[in-house]
C-alpha cells in the first residue's frame, strides 16, 4: 500500500466531498420495501476491479439508509481520493442497490470524513487480503 491509502494501481481523477450518483425510480403505493439485508447483499456484488474484496466488507459504506418509501441514502468512501474508479464507483453501488426489488431511488455520496484506513476492513476482508 502507498503512503496515500490506495491500495494499489495509478491513480485517477480525483472526487470531491459531496459527489454524488443516483439510480432507480420511486416506488409506487402498496409495493413491499425492501430489506436492510437485502440492500447490504446488493452492497456485496459491487468490487473495485483492482481489489478482490466487495465495497462492503472493504469498509467502503458508511451509512446505508432505507426511508419508509423505499428509498435508499448510501454515505461511501474511497480508498483514496485519486482512485481510479472514483468517478465510477458510486454510479456501480447505485446500480447495484437500485435493481433490489422493493427498492425506489437511490443516491450515493461521496465523504471523505473519516478519512478510509483499512482498519475499517472486515477480518474476512483483511484474511483475503493477506492483512491478518
Amino acid at each position: 500500500m502507498d503512503p496515500y491509502g490506495y491500495m494499489g494501481g495509478s491513480i485517477g481523477e480525483e472526487v470531491e466531498e459531496g459527489f454524488k450518483a443516483t439510480a432507480g425510480e420511486p416506488l409506487a403505493d402498496g409495493v413491499a420495501i425492501a430489506s436492510e439485508a437485502d440492500v447490504i447483499a446488493a452492497l456485496q456484488t459491487v468490487y473495485d476491479p483492482e481489489i478482490p474484496v466487495d465495497v462492503y466488507e472493504l469498509g467502503l459504506i458508511y451509512k446505508h439508509d432505507i426511508s419508509p418509501k423505499g428509498d435508499v441514502a448510501v454515505e461511501m468512501s474511497l480508498t483514496a481520493p485519486g482512485c481510479p474508479v472514483a468517478g465510477e464507483l458510486p454510479g456501480w453501488v447505485a446500480d447495484a442497490v437500485a435493481k433490489v426489488e422493493g427498492i425506489g431511488q437511490v443516491e450515493v455520496v461521496i465523504t471523505w470524513e473519516p478519512a478510509w484506513t483499512p482498519a475499517l476492513m472486515s477480518e474476512d476482508a483483511k484474511l483475503a487480503l493477506g492483512m491478518d
